[in-house]
């Protein structure tokens, strides 16, 4: 009998190293749970700062298990980077742009993930990221 299928979670920023650093924390997080398939796709197309449709549609074709893919973006040029590749249909069927916050956000839908719960599970966990008080 075949794992279940988890959503897949990328990360898209401006920076590769914030990218790969927020997937690390979110993943480590889990502990020793499913292993939710996340993908950081940070920084330009020549390393720099930036965003890049290619690492981006690399990233979301590499976590897609089936159950969708949830995009967390973390700045403007990034979310319009993404919302133009869902216009043109070059994300996997199934991707959803995540309004949520990078972070926070990021961690929560994977911790959500790994616990086997749907795309709308999963993107309401990281959307509600956005109330999470530190007072």
């Amino acid at each position: 009998m075949s794992s279940p299928s988890l959503v897949g979670i990328v990360l898209v920023s401006h920076s590769a190293e914030a990218a790969r650093a927020v997937a690390g924390l979110a993943t480590g997080l889990t502990g020793a749970g499913t292993d939710v398939p996340v993908e950081p796709a940070g920084g330009g197309p020549d390393g720099g700062f930036g965003t890049s449709s290619e690492l981006i549609v690399a990233a979301a074709r590499a976590v897609d298990r089936g159950a969708g893919v949830a995009v967390l973006a973390d700045l403007g040029s990034a979310v319009l980077t993404v919302k133009a590749l869902l216009a043109d249909e070059e994300l996997p069927a199934g991707t959803r742009l995540v309004d949520a916050p990078f972070l926070e956000g990021a961690v929560a839908a994977v911790v959500t993930a790994s616990t086997g719960a749907d795309l709308d599970a999963v993107s309401a966990a990281a959307a509600d990221a956005y109330t999470y008080r530190k007072t």
